[in-house]
């Protein structure tokens, strides 16, 4: 009978293994619980009415970003965030 190594319902055929260091919390690998976790996330987020939005930005823009958000005491999302909406504010006035 051969092992699958997502399949722990079966401790008997997992009993002998030696695995060294700190004993697992959660049965699953490593790559499995970043995806669970992700999908937990995204879920998260919308049942709170967030969308995720992605754009890419020179080096530059990150680190005044990064430095403008610690400056202001909030995360760098929730702070660009607030730069949006000020801008959109701005262009509805126009």
């Amino acid at each position: 009978m051969a092992k699958i190594a997502t399949d722990r319902t079966t401790i008997d055929l997992f009993a002998h293994d030696k695995r060294p260091g700190r004993p697992r919390t959660n049965p699953l690998p490593r790559e499995e619980q970043v995806k669970l976790n992700k999908r937990n996330q995204i879920k998260r987020d919308r049942t709170k009415g967030l969308k995720r939005i992605e754009c890419k930005v020179s080096e530059q823009l990150y680190q005044q970003l990064c430095q403008s958000a610690e400056a202001q005491q909030m995360t760098r999302s929730a702070y660009i965030e607030l730069v949006l909406e000020q801008a959109l504010r701005q262009a509805q006035l126009k």
